[in-house]
């Protein structure tokens, strides 16, 4: 079974991540080692919170480096809400830098009538890469569950894969890049079509080890 490491940084709902992992058939090992995450067959990184603690605590348990290195090796990586937006330059709900590995910055939404902020609840994708991997077996315009007050804008739009329409904002849901996969909802709480989306990302690194054998 695929080890996927899911890295520790205080940030995370790390428990319902790895029953998801689980019931998609991988081996979840939890962890804040730069080794482990060098050995393990992929990375997701999850993430609930503000953007510069979780910037902070990655960098205080020296982790940037090794998901750089990690992600430019090939490596199959998944970023869960909040380890979506890190990802990105920099966020308007803080100063610190993100990791800059996604050109582009995390925006808040703009209050308007009839909507709440955060965006919170079920809500359908737009899939703007429809051949992604991750999307495979899903329904065009599939509902999953989303906590958020601030959404990424990636400065390349081509890397989106989906997007979600909250009021009259349409922003960007998911990004997918080569291995790079990661998405503002979570799916570890959408249900059936959440462990769909982490099922596609487990054999995704299933056929990257058969090729690599």
């Amino acid at each position: 079974m695929a080890v996927i490491a899911v890295v520790d940084y205080d940030m995370g709902n790390l428990h319902s991540v790895c029953k998801g992992l689980e019931k998609a058939g991988a081996t979840p090992k939890v962890t804040d080692s730069a080794k482990e995450l060098e050995k393990a067959d992929a990375i997701v990184l999850p993430g609930v919170g503000a953007f510069d603690p979780a910037v902070q605590h990655l960098r205080s348990r020296n982790l940037e480096a090794p998901i750089k290195a990690a992600i430019a090796s090939g490596k199959p990586f998944l970023g869960i809400c909040l380890g979506l937006q890190i990802l990105f330059d920099s966020s308007e709900e803080g100063c610190e830098p993100g990791l800059g590995i996604i050109k582009g910055k995390v925006r808040r939404f703009r209050p308007e009538p009839g909507i709440t902020i955060p965006h919170m609840g079920w809500n359908q994708l737009e899939l703007t890469q429809p051949k992604c991997l991750l999307w495979e077996y899903l329904a065009p315009q599939p509902w999953v569950y989303f906590v958020h007050s601030y959404y990424v804008d990636p400065a390349e739009p081509e890397v989106r894969a989906a997007n979600v329409t909250h009021g009259s904002q349409t922003v960007t849901a998911a990004i997918a890049h080569e291995n790079l996969m990661a998405v503002q909802f979570h799916p570890e709480k959408s249900s059936n079509i959440g462990l769909q989306i982490l099922s596609n990302f487990v054999a995704q690194v299933r056929d990257r080890e058969e090729i690599a054998a």
